[in-house]
């Protein structure tokens, strides 16, 4: 394969790879409402109340729906980022300005998410009792030393 080839491959590679890095370091497909963080494992063992069950089981269904709705405008949006990108890396000369606004542009949008996703946990966590949020913080506490040991076991 020729060097401009090659180029040309690894540039349009990169973003991808670099997007699929980002999802699995924040927890891949378990961003939202059934994942690590969207309370089915954080609520494990804990007694819920009828009442807690339906509110909790509400949130996720409304977030779910906000989720979807954002799904493709997000879509789009990471879409035109990595044209942008591209259309960046491939340009004659490095324009920093330009990139390094497209960059804060990707890193606000990516805080933005986070954002979201916190405020739904906040809300599901905001149910529970003092008690029950303490069982919380010792499944965090879990599940924190068991990725820790995930680690070491795969990294060191």
């Amino acid at each position: 394969m020729k060097l401009s080839k090659r180029i040309a491959a690894t540039v349009i590679a990169l973003p991808l790879m670099m997007g699929s890095m980002s999802a699995m370091a924040f927890g891949g497909k378990h961003h939202g409402g059934e994942g690590m963080m969207g309370g089915k494992h954080l609520l494990r063992g804990i007694d819920l109340t009828d009442a807690q069950e339906e509110k909790i089981d509400a949130l996720r269904e409304q977030n779910r729906d906000a989720k979807k709705a954002s799904k493709a405008q997000n879509k789009d949006a990471m879409m035109a980022n990595r044209q942008a990108m591209q259309t960046l890396l491939l340009a004659d000369n490095f324009d920093e300005a330009a990139i390094r606004d497209l960059a804060t542009k990707m890193s606000d949008q990516q805080v933005e998410r986070r954002i979201s996703r916190m405020k739904a946990q906040h809300d599901m966590l905001n149910v529970l009792t003092p008690e029950q949020k303490v069982q919380v913080e010792e499944n965090m506490a879990k599940m924190a030393e068991r990725m820790q040991e995930r680690m070491n076991k795969h990294h060191g």
